[in-house]
C-alpha cells in the first residue's frame, strides 16, 4: 500500500495542509486562516486539518508540522517564533495528546530545505542548503536527505550573521530585531532591499516593484538589485566556505527574480576559497507549496513507502 504523510505549514496569517501518497504525489490540501495569538485554537486548528486530510486518504497517516521557530532542545519548548504565542510552550506534546499519534516539527526553512532535498530543485544531491529571502531570511541543511538541527537547533540560521566582508558604507549596517546591527537579513530580506532602495533613492517601493522596474530598464532599481545580488554573492561564499553545499535553492518571495540566478553565482568565486565553484544557485521546483510538503517528509522514508 505505501505510506501517506500529512504536512502542516503553521504560519502566521495562514495554515495549510497536504497530504501525500508513497509517490509523494498530492492527494488532498487545505487552507485556513491562522488563529492569531490563541494557542489552544492553534493546537485545535492543526489538530482539525489533520483529521480532515487523514479522511480524505482514508487511513491514519504520518504528521510533519512547520513551524514559524524551533523546539528547544533544552526544554522541549518553542522558541524563536515569529507566532509569539508559541513561544515557550510544549506544541509537540499538545499535538500528539490531540491526535493520539506521534508528531514532528521543524522550522519552516529547514521544511522548505527538506522538500526540495527530497524531491525538488535539489534531488539527488548529497547537500542542499535551502534558503528563506523573503519577509525574514532564514535557511535549512539538509545532508544525505536528513534535516541537520545541530546542537542548538539553529542549524542553517545564516541571516543572524553579519554581512560578510562589508563595504565602508555597509558598517555598521542597520539595526536587526535580534539586537544587532548589520545582519544578513537586514540586507536580504524583502524590507531590508526595499529599505536600501528607500535609502539610495528617496522612493518607497516593495522588493517585487523594484525588480520589475530593473526588468523594465529603470536604473535605479538596476542598481538597488546590483548591490543586493553583490550582497547576496558574499552571503552565499561564507556559507559556501563552511558547508559546501551541491546545491542552494532560494525560497521566499524574492526567489522569483530571475536574474538572481544568473548574476550571483559568477560574483561569489571572489570570495569563495576554491579555484573553481560547482556549487549551483536554482529556484525551487515545487514554490510556495515546499513548507507543507516538507513538514510531509519529516518521516524519513521507509522500504514500505517505497
Amino acid at each position: 500500500m505505501g505510506q501517506a504523510r500529512i504536512g502542516i505549514d503553521l504560519g502566521g496569517t495562514k495554515t495549510e495542509g497536504i497530504a501525500l501518497d508513497a509517490r509523494g504525489e498530492a492527494v488532498g490540501r487545505i487552507r485556513i486562516a491562522s488563529p492569531r495569538d490563541d494557542y489552544a485554537a492553534t493546537v485545535a486548528a492543526v489538530a482539525g486539518l489533520v483529521r480532515d486530510l487523514q479522511r480524505r486518504v482514508g487511513l491514519t497517516a504520518s504528521v510533519g508540522v512547520g513551524i514559524p521557530g524551533a523546539v528547544s532542545a533544552a526544554t522541549g519548548l518553542v522558541k524563536n517564533a515569529n507566532s509569539t504565542w508559541l513561544i515557550g510552550r510544549p506544541l509537540q506534546r499538545d499535538l500528539e495528546v490531540a491526535l493520539g499519534q506521534p508528531v514532528r516539527l521543524a522550522n519552516d526553512a529547514n521544511c522548505f530545505a527538506l522538500s526540495e532535498a527530497v524531491d525538488g530543485a535539489g534531488a539527488g544531491a548529497d547537500s542542499v542548503f535551502g534558503i528563506i529571502l523573503g519577509t525574514g531570511t532564514g535557511g535549512g541543511v539538509v545532508i544525505d536527505g536528513r534535516v541537520v538541527n545541530g546542537a542548538n537547533a539553529i542549524a542553517g540560521e545564516w541571516g543572524h550573521n553579519p554581512l560578510p566582508w562589508p563595504d565602508d558604507d555597509e558598517r555598521p549596517g542597520p539595526r536587526c530585531y535580534c539586537g544587532r546591527d548589520g545582519c544578513i537579513e537586514t540586507f536580504l530580506s524583502g524590507p531590508g532591499l526595499a529599505a536600501d532602495h528607500m535609502a539610495q533613492t528617496g522612493v518607497a517601493i516593495d522588493a517585487a516593484t523594484i525588480a520589475a522596474r530593473a526588468a523594465a530598464g529603470d536604473a535605479t532599481a538596476d542598481a538597488s538589485l546590483r548591490r543586493y545580488e553583490r550582497r547576496l554573492a558574499r552571503a552565499l561564499a561564507s556559507v559556501i566556505n563552511v558547508l559546501d553545499p551541491d546545491v542552494i535553492v532560494i525560497g521566499g518571495g524574492l526567489s522569483r527574480i530571475e536574474r538572481l540566478y544568473a548574476h550571483v553565482p559568477p560574483l561569489w568565486s571572489a570570495w569563495v576559497f576554491s579555484d573553481q565553484v560547482a556549487t549551483r544557485l536554482l529556484p525551487p521546483r515545487h514554490g510556495d507549496a515546499s513548507g507543507v510538503r516538507g513538514a510531509a517528509w519529516l518521516w524519513p522514508v521507509t522500504p514500505a513507502a517505497m
